[in-house]
């Protein structure tokens, strides 16, 4: 299969070093320079180049902000047969694009991310294949995964977008509140120090990703919850209420230790 992989940054190095030994591939990035130590993989900077490799698979790679205009500029340079692919953490208007493209198309979630995670060791993490979309698409991304040894669910467009308002947002706005009290320590502890490492990475992550996982529909009600907690627990602690506090604890634990 001939694919296509556009954006040269850690996600879309990634697609190419999984991909180029057993499919013909070719990378696009405006920025030569992002591109000087891609191999066995052909290299492109112009639209144009394009036209000539004539893809059977497009994924988009580059960053969530220009996901959308990136596909618009590159469909007249694409077959009709072409499949188009993003990996985008927030799915907002991709399904609306989609059904007007004139592609087919398959859309999935590496939850994985350059980030935090080991792209050498991904046996513990998980990905999310959208069930709207081309068939051939889908399992040709749901093959990938599984040789990965990712752990593999699917959703609907709109579930995704819940799943993700869940899963990010939290742990996204609880790094905020964390970063935006913290002061800098002589002497940190084990855990301040990891929870200032988590704050640097997602603190790193491109600020329209932010901000579409905070500004996603389904965010308020999980953030929510922070405030209702927050509140249950600064009025155990103004009320020194030990037994308040022992159930607030095995209450959580219930939830973190499952």
């Amino acid at each position: 299969m001939k694919i296509l992989i556009l954006g040269a940054g850690k996600m879309g190095s990634f697609f190419v070093d999984l991909l180029s030994f057993e499919h013909e591939t070719a990378v696009f990035d405006i920025d030569a320079r992002r591109l000087r130590f891609m191999y066995n993989t052909q290299r492109f900077t112009s639209m144009d180049e394009i036209d000539a490799f004539q893809p059977d698979l497009v994924i988009n790679a580059v960053t969530l902000k220009h996901t959308l205009d990136v596909f618009r500029q590159v469909e007249p340079h694409l077959p009709s047969h072409c499949i188009l692919s993003d990996i985008a953490s927030v799915k907002t208007d991709f399904f609306d694009y989609y059904k007007q493209c004139g592609h087919p198309f398959v859309s999935t979630h590496p939850m994985f991310g350059p980030t935090f995670a080991n792209l050498g060791a991904l046996s513990n993490e998980n990905a999310i294949i959208i069930t709207d979309g081309d068939y051939m698409g889908r399992i040709f991304f749901k093959d990938l995964y599984q040789k990965l040894g990712l752990h593999i669910c699917e959703y609907s467009f709109e579930e995704h977008d819940e799943i993700v308002a869940y899963s990010l947002s939290i742990p996204f706005v609880s790094t905020f509140v964390f970063a935006a009290v913290m002061k800098p320590q002589d002497a940190p502890g084990t855990t301040f120090k990891r929870h200032m490492a988590i704050a640097k990475g997602v603190l790193n992550e491109d600020e329209t990703l932010l901000r579409e996982i905070l500004f996603n529909p389904n965010t308020l009600p999980q953030v929510s919850k922070i405030r209702e907690e927050l509140k249950s627990l600064i009025d155990i602690i103004d009320h020194k209420d030990a037994d308040r506090l022992t159930a607030f604890i095995k209450r959580i634990k219930a939830n973190a230790l499952r």
